[in-house]
């Protein structure tokens, strides 16, 4: 049994030494009968060169074909091999053809082409076929490619099931949109000649042809149709639109594509337009192009939605009306909202992040100068927001206020500059809407997040002198506080929020701002360390005394806070002592005292010179404590705020006799 197969190998081996010296020796009378044209170049010299190199490349890719037939099927793995090696040979007359002077368009198109796509078909042979149809593309002008066009498209779906036509057609498509890039004068031939046509008729023929083509092979295909419409015919929506839908046609039924190849195509079919155009709206224009994302699993999905905000953000697009935002919004539902709930789980938390916060920039691009559409546009975001879930809502619900914000500072400019005249979107009705959407924070929840942007609500409806708006979005704010934020620093940041937003508000009257103020003054006193009650007291100070507003100067209920926030920091300092030592209510007692010298230089009367001389005898006796552990930092502040005085003194003037009468000892 083991000589019988020996004896078959050798056999074997002599045959296919055989053919190539055959293959090699034909090869050679190619070049001699080419070099003899090249010398005599006649017509009728020209006509026998073709007709020889023909028959030569006939016969030969019979040899080199009859090799996949021939010997053991034990040793096919070698006859492919040695195969592989002789394809040069035969696809050298193809080169040598292509390279005779006297082969023209017309000799190309009636007697070459013809002859080479008889024998390739015929010969069906896959390793044959998907070579000699890759040969025709490389070796032949682009012109005759497009000359021919209809005549090399119909050999495709003769071709045996296996070859991989996908790639052949895909590189004929490439040449051919490089040529169109590199000589523009061709496109009106492209237009005459019906390429898109063709082209697309002849895929639709192949996928048909080859029912066992994988979903990427035919994907594959109609992006790369995609890729030639976009570079020949940048201007034909329809062509862009009608390729979409081929390839909706055949990914119908097959709902979402768990095929990683053929999703990884989606995505470069998805992505073509949009760099093409580098315009979301001419993509929003294609009806079959949200068709096609829905055939994409969640996860990718998700990764197309990010290629086009980043397609968006490149470009600056603006997306200015209602029913663009409603179209953008589906095609990146991906990151909107959850389309699979344990999607989340498995994704990393910083790349979540940076994909929620790519959504939030979205948002802050959007604009329409019609104010009554950037309402619309408004009402249309925040519909697909709400649906986002717990998690995205502290990235997504801030952007869209601070947007909402501008629009009523726009309605307050408008209101002013068109006296009389009514405008649609009024400030209240967007507010109420504000209201309800800072409320669906509180699910998350996110008590900190909702009560900042209840204030920034506050502070817009003061400059649109809405009371009742302002006073409303404050006692939101109050209610979030007393019965949300249960962190101290969050109460500490919190409460100083607060007491900064309320200070800047000047639309409310007497009996709400009492009501307000005092709210706060109660919260700073409240909180849990006495250092944080002591600022928040000297802070709520500012309450009682704004500068730019003369009814809000109210001396005596400054002192109190201040003595307030003293007696604070006394406690403060008597409990430091007992733990042997701290200087941070020193500290206190300094930023106290420079309290006491801004409402001073105001002009509050209730602050005299001699509880500033006090303040500053306090201090310079508590740093000298010998229970007192040296602190830099409260050195230096308290030597800055004496050589402040010290300067005051000096610059003489009113000023500078109100301060004469501090002593201060800078060498102390």
């Amino acid at each position: 049994m083991c000589s019988e197969k020996s004896i078959s190998f050798v056999q074997w081996d002599l045959c296919t030494s055989s053919l190539r010296k055959l293959l090699q020796r034909m090869s050679l009378r190619i070049s001699w009968k080419c070099a003899v044209a090249y010398n005599t170049l006649d017509a009728d010299t020209v006509v026998d060169a073709v007709e020889f190199v023909l028959q030569n490349f006939t016969e030969m890719n019979k040899l080199w074909v009859r090799m996949q037939h021939q010997g053991p099927v034990w040793d096919k793995e070698r006859r492919e091999k040695e195969r592989s090696e002789l394809r040069d040979l035969v696809g050298k007359n193809l080169h040598v053809l292509s390279q005779i002077e006297g082969v023209d368009l017309d000799m190309y198109r009636d007697t070459v082409l013809p002859r080479i796509l008889e024998q390739v078909v015929n010969c069906k042979d896959d390793l044959a076929q998907y070579y000699l149809m890759d040969c025709i593309i490389q070796v032949f002008p682009d012109e005759y490619h497009l000359q021919t066009l209809e005549t090399l498209l119909a050999a495709c779906p003769q071709l045996q099931p296996s070859v991989d036509i996908k790639t052949v057609l895909s590189r004929l498509m490439e040449r051919l949109s490089n040529y169109a890039a590199s000589s523009p004068e061709m496109l009106p031939e492209f237009l005459q000649v019906e390429a898109f046509a063709k082209l697309n008729n002849a895929i639709g023929k192949v996928i048909e042809a080859q029912v066992d083509m994988p979903i990427a092979g035919a994907v594959t295909l109609y992006s790369s149709l995609l890729t030639f419409t976009l570079h020949v015919h940048p201007d034909r929506l329809d062509y862009v639109n009608q390729v979409l839908g081929a390839c909706v046609k055949k990914l119908s039924g097959k709902g979402k594509l768990d095929d990683s190849r053929a999703t990884k195509q989606i995505v470069v079919l998805l992505s073509a337009p949009l760099e093409k155009y580098n315009d979301i709206d001419t993509a929003l224009k294609l009806s079959n192009y949200p068709r096609v994302m829905e055939h994409l699993d969640d996860a990718t999905n998700k990764v197309m939605a990010g290629v086009i905000i980043q397609s968006i953000m490149k470009s600056r697009t603006c997306i200015s009306t209602a029913d663009k935002v409603e179209a953008l919004f589906e095609l990146i539902k991906g990151l909107i909202k959850d389309l699979d709930e344990n999607l989340h789980d498995e994704l990393d938390e910083e790349d979540f992040n940076e994909e929620q916060n790519s959504v939030a920039r979205l948002i802050q691009m959007l604009y329409n100068d019609d104010l009554e559409e950037m309402l619309k546009i408004i009402c249309t975001v925040r519909k697909h927001i709400l649906t986002g879930g717990p998690k995205r809502l502290p990235f997504t619900v801030p952007p869209l206020i601070f947007n909402s914000l501008k629009l009523v500072r726009r309605l307050q400019g408008q209101e002013e500059n068109a006296a009389g005249e009514e405008v649609a979107p009024t400030p209240k009705k967007i507010f109420q809407l504000l209201n309800q959407t800072v409320e669906a924070l509180l699910t998350v929840p996110v008590p900190e997040l909702a009560l900042r942007l209840y204030l920034q609500c506050a502070e817009a409806a003061n400059d649109c002198d809405l009371e009742p708006v302002a006073y409303e979005f404050f006692t939101q704010a109050y209610i979030l506080y007393e019965e949300e934020i249960s962190d101290s620093r969050a109460q500490v940041t919190a409460i100083h929020l607060i007491i900064g937003t309320l200070q800047r508000i000047h639309v409310f009257g007497v009996e709400n701002r009492d009501t307000l103020t005092h709210k706060a003054t109660g919260y700073s006193a409240k909180l849990l360390k006495k250092p944080d009650q002591c600022k928040a007291v000297y802070a709520c100070s500012h309450l009682f005394w704004v500068d730019e507003n003369d009814s809000i100067k109210d001396g005596e209920r400054v002192l109190l806070c201040l003595k307030r926030a003293l007696r604070i920091a006394n406690a403060a300092q008597q409990m430091a002592n007992a733990t042997r030592g701290s200087s941070g209510s020193v500290m206190l007692f300094i930023e106290i005292l420079n309290k006491y010298l801004y409402f001073f230089e105001k002009g509050n009367s209730e602050i005299g010179v001699s509880a500033i001389q006090g303040l500053i005898e306090l201090v310079t006796t508590e740093m000298q404590s010998e229970n007192m552990t040296p602190d830099p930092a409260a050195d230096a502040f308290f030597s800055s705020t004496l050589r402040y005085i010290q300067f005051q003194k000096q610059k003489g003037g009113a000023m500078g006799e109100k301060y004469e009468p501090i002593k201060c000892d800078l060498a102390g």
